[in-house]
C-alpha cells in the first residue's frame, strides 16, 4: 500500500522502485526547490493524471516552476520526493527535443542517478543538467560528494543495488567526472538525428 492507501504498483523493472522509481510509497505531493516550493499533480498516482495530456501538463509546469535543465543546471533539494521533480524535468526536455522514444529510459536512469545522489552523498542539494549534441543525449547529476559510485554485481533476488547496473545496461555509456568540489555522474544515449 502506498501513502494514500492504494495498492503499490508492480515494478516493470524487477526491483523495488521506492524513491527512485515510478511507483512505491515515497511519493509526497510537495516538491521542494532550493529557491522555493512547487506543487503539481502526480501523474503516476491513481486518480491524479490518468490522461497523457495531464502528465504532459505536469511536466511542462515542472519546467516552468523549477527551470529547464537543458538551458542551465537545476538545483533540487536532496530529498526522496525530488526524484519525481527530476523525472518530470527530464521528460519535459526529452519531449521538447522531439525524442519521446527515449522517455522511459531517460526517466528510469534519471531516477537511479538521483536516488544515488540522495541516498549516498549526504548533500543538501544536487544538480540536474541535460545536453543534446549531434547523435547523443547526455544527462548529468551533480553533487558535492567526491565519493565514487560503485557498480556492484546484481543477483536475481536482490532488492537494492540495481541502480548503476541499470544505468550500465540501458545507457550507451556512462561515467563519473570528479570536480574540484564534488562529482558529476552522467549517462549518454545514442540518438539517430533526422536530416
Amino acid at each position: 500500500m502506498n501513502s494514500r492507501g492504494y495498492p503499490a504498483k508492480p515494478s516493470r523493472y524487477g526491483h523495488d522502485e521506492g524513491m527512485a522509481g515510478r511507483g512505491g510509497a515515497e511519493r509526497p505531493r510537495q516538491v521542494e526547490h532550493v529557491a522555493g516550493t512547487a506543487s503539481f499533480p502526480d501523474a503516476d498516482d491513481p486518480g491524479e493524471a490518468d490522461d497523457p495530456d495531464d502528465a504532459a501538463d505536469a511536466a511542462a509546469k515542472a519546467l516552468e516552476l523549477l527551470g529547464d535543465p537543458s538551458i542551465e543546471e537545476v538545483r533540487l533539494t536532496s530529498r526522496p520526493e525530488s526524484a519525481s521533480a527530476a523525472r518530470r524535468l527530464s521528460l519535459s526536455v526529452v519531449r521538447k527535443w522531439g525524442l519521446p522514444h527515449l522517455a522511459d529510459t531517460v526517466e528510469l536512469l534519471v531516477s537511479e542517478l538521483v536516488g544515488n545522489a540522495v541516498r549516498h552523498t549526504g548533500a543538501r542539494t544536487f544538480g540536474l543538467r541535460m545536453h543534446r549534441r549531434r547523435g547523443w543525449v547526455r544527462v548529468e547529476v551533480r553533487d558535492p560528494s567526491r565519493g565514487l559510485p560503485c557498480l556492484m554485481p546484481v543477483r536475481e533476488l536482490d532488492t537494492s543495488g540495481r541502480g548503476l547496473f541499470l544505468v550500465d545496461k540501458l545507457s550507451d555509456r556512462w561515467g563519473v567526472d570528479l570536480q574540484p568540489r564534488g562529482k558529476t555522474t552522467w549517462f549518454e544515449l545514442r540518438v539517430i538525428d533526422r536530416i
